[in-house]
């Protein structure tokens, strides 16, 4: 009877242990902030290191909330990977304990050469949409190699390698696309200011975006839309692009109202999509919104 009820009470904990996520593993745990660059660690690290991507697909980085089950991995992390620049506005506390626990952070965004927002209405913050620069994220992915290599052995530069190829590669088609649309028609309209980086790297001209400054948690002014009907009317700009993370009502009527036709064309410029979207993955976003931009704004 005794023996019956040892292994009952085992296998009750046993399940327990599988319900609530806590059963112990061997590999060394990598927390990252946001699922672009969780897609990134997981391409360099392979199946020897765990990864917990906290944002879920779709999500809007700069809001998204975790449970209390993910903030105390947060905190039990033997490394957090965050995109810093102020991206994770949400999130920020968390971070901000773990790193006073001792949890060893790495912030991509110290990795790469900062440039400010653009628009005025930010104040001249730092932008921390960098990854639409393929060459900064070759940055990040140089800088993250070695740190990653710690817990993960030496296959995690072999790993790197074949990715930073990738990367190489997916900039030579950035390049060649964007350098056949006539300079005089790269203008970009967006719904928020995610392009700063993008357009440095491939000569665009930034017209404006429907919300101002640099976070998806301001509203724009009466005022704000109709100076940018005005800008977008003077550009003669063609196309406007929605992020797949933020509701493009605002941009659907803003096209209504300039004086031409102007196409609504949706991106993925903050956040993945699912696997069963299009854009799943880092270097499939930055391909498929490489041509809906080049298709967008070309005669």
């Amino acid at each position: 009877m005794r023996r019956l009820l040892a292994l009952a009470v085992t296998g009750v904990l046993l399940v327990l242990a599988g319900c609530t996520g806590t059963a112990a593993s061997d590999r060394p745990l990598v927390v990252v902030t946001t699922n672009i660059l969780g897609d990134v660690v997981s391409h360099l690290v392979g199946d020897d290191v765990e990864v917990l991507t906290l944002m879920r697909p779709g999500a809007d980085p700069h809001s998204f909330e975790i449970s209390a089950a993910e903030a105390a991995r947060l905190r039990s992390a033997d490394l957090l990977v965050a995109n810093g620049l102020g991206l994770e506005e949400g999130l920020q506390q968390h971070l901000d304990a773990a790193a006073s626990e001792g949890v060893r952070t790495f912030v991509a965004g110290d990795a790469v050469t900062v440039l400010p927002y653009t628009s005025t209405d930010a104040g001249g913050a730092d932008d921390p949409h960098f990854w639409t620069d393929p060459a900064r994220m070759i940055a990040v992915v140089d800088a993250l190699t070695p740190v990653l290599g710690e817990l993960g052995g030496p296959a995690v530069a072999e790993h790197a390698a074949a990715y930073r190829a990738e990367l190489e590669d997916l900039d030579a088609a950035m390049t060649a696309a964007f350098a056949a649309i006539p300079a005089e028609r790269r203008a970009l309209v967006t719904n928020h200011h995610v392009f700063g980086y993008l357009a440095d790297r491939f000569g665009f001209r930034l017209i404006g975006a429907v919300i101002p400054g640099g976070t998806t948690l301001a509203a724009p002014s009466a005022s704000d839309l109709a100076d940018l009907v005005a800008a977008i009317d003077e550009a003669g700009v063609p196309t406007i692009f929605a992020e797949s993370s933020s509701p493009d009502r605002l941009v659907r009527a803003l096209a209504d109202e300039a004086d031409r036709r102007v196409e609504v064309t949706e991106l993925f410029t903050e956040s993945l999509t699912d696997a069963s979207g299009d854009a799943p993955d880092y270097l499939t976003m930055m391909r498929v919104n490489t041509e809906r931009i080049a298709r967008g704004l070309s005669p």
